[in-house]
């Protein structure tokens, strides 16, 4: 058996596997650095968080006590003083409304590329509020089976029914119940990030712990996610999930970061066995790109025993110039239709 062309990439489907992405801020500032936002709003980092959104108005109403540049500590510094303050409160409204009213343009965006690369094995877990991993899967959603997403720090385009237990578009009421969907928390102060004390947050996290610490699971891609320190809650979340890097040998761990390697590669050491790891700085130089639908197979031909390498180097990388969402699910296409088969021939 060879598989030395692309067609021979998009023919061969494996069932099983599974494939891990966690996106951080940097993945949505990559995406809308490629696409600006439909309205050209920009994306803060917790540095430029305060200018961004506009709350240096309110801000300047704290005491010095309070005050930080980064948003995480002048928060929590808030929370901390007094849990129940007005301007907790209204910091929180205007985060929410930033956020919500961001709109992925029309052409298509990494997020776009991203969710059309992976199947329903797979989940995107993401830490960002934003709602362009939302509006990306709505809008792909009918293209071919979808990954699962998990919204790890809540986010503006989700909500919750605790009625139902059941999250769905934030602000809406349910078709089924009439219940509504409450929009879910996105402020935790970076001290007390527990996450178990959401409903919602709790469920998602749940959901990703369930995909990493399955043993079928090959690959995991951080994208853009720097693990900042103060993050403590989130880091032990992961660390129990997925293990060691020496209790998971066999995996392949996946790094897309501006940020030099060797410094992303010590950020995530604990969870790298030894070279198993790949490094990109550019989306498009990733698994994803280079073998979109078909990151587990790629790996399984790489990686196991008795199979020769060199039979199986061929990759089906995405072309990243696309003008119109039609032309990327267009490329797609012969992707989904061998999926579709195989699986019909599985029954």
């Amino acid at each position: 058996m060879s598989y030395k062309t692309k067609e021979d990439r998009v023919n061969t489907v494996f069932s099983g596997g599974g494939h891990v992405v966690i996106l951080g801020a940097g993945a949505s500032i990559a995406s809308s650095h490629r696409n600006k936002e439909l309205s050209g709003k920009h994306l803060p980092s917790m540095d430029n968080f305060i200018d961004i959104v506009g709350l240096n108005d309110i801000i300047s109403l704290l005491p010095e006590k309070l005050k930080s540049n980064n948003f995480e500590k002048l928060y929590s510094n808030i929370h901390s003083d007094n849990p129940n303050s007005e301007i907790l409160v209204e910091i929180e409204k205007r985060v929410f409304n930033y956020f919500k009213e961001m709109k992925l343009p029309n052409e298509p965006t990494i997020y776009d590329y991203l969710v059309l690369s992976l199947r329903s094995r797979d989940i995107i877990a993401t830490f960002n509020w934003d709602p362009f991993l939302y509006q990306a899967w709505c809008r792909n959603y009918d293209v071919g089976e979808n990954p699962h997403i998990a919204f790890l720090h809540g986010n503006v385009a989700i909500g919750y029914s605790k009625e139902d237990k059941k999250s769905g578009p934030a602000e809406m009421t349910s078709k089924k119940t009439l219940n509504y969907y409450e929009p879910t928390k996105l402020l935790f102060p970076i001290t007390q990030k527990n996450y178990n004390n959401d409903e919602y947050t709790k469920s998602q996290w749940q959901l990703l712990d369930s995909f990493l610490s399955d043993k079928i699971v090959r690959r995991v891609t951080i994208f853009g996610y720097g693990a900042p320190a103060s993050d403590i809650e989130a880091l032990k979340a992961l660390n129990k999930a997925w293990g060691t890097g020496e209790e998971r040998n066999m995996e392949q761990f996946e790094i897309i970061d501006i940020r030099p390697e060797d410094e992303v590669i010590k950020t995530w050491k604990n969870f790298i066995h030894s070279h198993h790891y790949d490094y990109a700085t550019d989306y498009f130089d990733s698994s994803l790109a280079y073998n979109p639908r078909r990151t587990f197979e790629s790996y399984f031909q790489h990686n196991f025993a008795n199979t020769p390498s060199e039979l199986f180097s061929a990759s089906n990388p995405v072309p990243k110039d696309f003008n119109t969402l039609q032309e990327l699910w267009d490329w797609h296409r012969n992707l989904i239709d061998a999926e579709d088969l195989h699986y019909k021939d599985e029954k």
